[in-house]
């Protein structure tokens, strides 16, 4: 069934009803590691991308945002594909809706233009007002009160986020990075927060935000003129749901992956990568059979904070969330100058310990990377940054894997990867560029192949798993670094 921007869907299963769901009579051999991985090719992979791509540069936007014809598009095309396997899956359409916003931002400071980058969620409006300095990371409220009655235009970290910033009389916010990347575009989280009202908010760089804070650290007195132009509106869009039919229904693994892209770009490696991972995995699985049952859980709406993973959850009963053993996640596996970084589900590194089953799942793609593959591997804060979020705050067990994105490769990593330290892991993070050249087609059969095996193992069985208790990440008590929040790639320290 296909559809466009405006037009509803409903589950699709029973499209599927009348092909027999009997795996019995095929005689599929169990499923194992070696052969599964040896299905999955590169060209498979590119060629599958490639498609993605034709998808957003179909479209006048050059993008795959949620709810436009590009994303459509995206999951017409994977709903296509599963259903082509002649019935190995149920397979349907999981429609919800949420506000989009798109917009542009500027921002001019003594006439000199800062390269401004609009927040999603931000709302429209123009001032020109005094520039004034917020001081201190995570600023409490009164403190911001007292900075903010006289200069409503300031620039903040995020933690001094914007709706305290509105409830203490400002008119606009401007944020700037923590690291040197070309621009900032971020997320205020959602479209109305309860810390105060929303205000025209605009991102400006690293090297600019630090000048501009000199300049006040010394006294000047600066005038800012802001300008955001923001559209928001409802759109209907789906998460594409396929499970085995074969296997333990009361025993699941759920993989993730996102669909979406950002407004500047396809998204090629954010997330096509993950999405296209997973879809490569679950065409040849259909080649074999199944002890539990492998749901695959292509979800929308990730970028503009998890939308389409938080509804899907929130969607299971009780008793649907008891039947996930585990849930793997894969967002940005093929960046350019890639890592294998592996969810620290222990928390041993990162002080942020899954549930039951997170740290198991580290170690098999520990174990898979060190003896079967034979490469290094680094572990990956477990920060709910991604969609394996809301399973773990639902206290399931999560895990999976990530190769990098806005943040810098060091050079211990050059050491065990390649690629150049200083540079980011994808410099066409959330960027136009990031399309079907951005992609290390090395890291992505890698990454994907460790894909397969999690798949296979599980399959088979999850010996390897304790029993479920369901238990939310929690911090521990063990030193190491606490968790920064999902969108920690915004708390900027001044």
């Amino acid at each position: 069934m296909k559809f466009g921007s405006l037009i509803p869907l409903f589950a699709l299963s029973s499209l599927t009803s009348a092909i027999p769901t009997s795996l019995e009579s095929r005689a599929l051999p169990l499923v194992q590691s070696n052969p599964l991985r040896r299905g999955l090719l590169r060209s498979n992979l590119l060629a599958k991308s490639d498609i993605l791509e034709g998808f957003a540069y179909a479209t006048p936007e050059r993008n795959r945002v949620f709810g436009g014809p590009g994303h459509n598009a995206t999951i017409n095309y994977i709903y296509d594909q599963i259903a082509s396997l002649g019935g190995y899956y149920d397979i349907q359409f999981q429609p919800f809706v949420e506000l989009y916003t798109a917009g542009n931002a500027s921002l001019k400071v003594g006439g000199i233009d800062q390269g401004a980058g609009l927040f999603t969620y931000s709302p429209s409006g123009r001032f020109t007002q005094p520039l004034v300095l917020v001081a201190n990371f995570g600023c409490a409220a009164l403190h911001l009160l007292a900075k903010l009655r006289s200069s409503p235009v300031v620039p903040a970290n995020l933690d001094s986020n914007p709706p305290l910033l509105g409830a203490a009389g400002a008119v606009a916010a401007v944020i700037y990075d923590n690291i040197d990347e070309p621009s900032l575009a971020g997320t205020l989280g959602a479209a109305v927060r309860p810390e105060g009202p929303l205000i025209p908010t605009a991102g400006i760089t690293l090297a600019n935000g630090t000048a501009l804070k000199n300049q006040l650290t010394e006294g000047a007195s600066l005038v800012a003129d802001i300008n955001v132009n923001s559209i928001r509106e409802n759109r209907t869009t789906y998460n594409v749901i396929a499970q085995t039919k074969g296997g333990d229904p009361n025993n699941v693994l759920v993989l993730t992956a996102h669909t979406d892209s950002v407004d500047a770009g396809p998204g090629i490696n954010d997330n096509g990568s993950g999405s296209v991972g997973i879809l490569e995995v679950a065409i040849q699985l259909a080649k074999y059979s199944v002890n539990n049952a492998i749901r695959f859980v292509w979800v929308s709406a990730e970028e503009f904070g998890l939308l389409g993973s938080e509804f899907y959850v929130a969607s299971l009963s009780d008793a649907e969330k008891a039947k996930i053993r585990l849930n793997l996640n894969f967002d940005m596996i093929a960046s350019p100058n890639y890592k294998y970084g592996i969810y620290d589900g222990d928390g041993d590194t990162f002080n942020v310990t899954g549930a039951p089953g997170s740290a198991e799942a580290e170690k098999l793609f520990k174990d898979y990377f060190t003896n079967d593959a034979g490469l290094k591997w680094v572990p990956e804060e477990f920060d709910g940054r991604s969609d394996y979020g809301p399973f773990a705050d639902a206290g399931i067990a999560a895990g999976g894997l990530f190769t990098g994105a806005e943040g810098i490769k060091t050079p211990e990593e050059q050491a065990l990867f390649g690629g150049k330290a200083g540079v980011a892991y994808d410099v066409n993070y959330h960027q136009a560029g990031d399309n079907v050249r951005n992609l290390n087609m090395d890291a992505f059969i890698q990454n994907d192949k460790a894909i397969a095996h999690a798949v296979a193992t599980y399959g088979r069985s999850f010996e390897s798993l304790p029993p479920r208790k369901p238990t939310k990440m929690v911090k521990r008590e063990l030193g190491g670094k606490t968790r920064n929040g999902r969108f920690n790639k915004f708390f900027l320290e001044q």
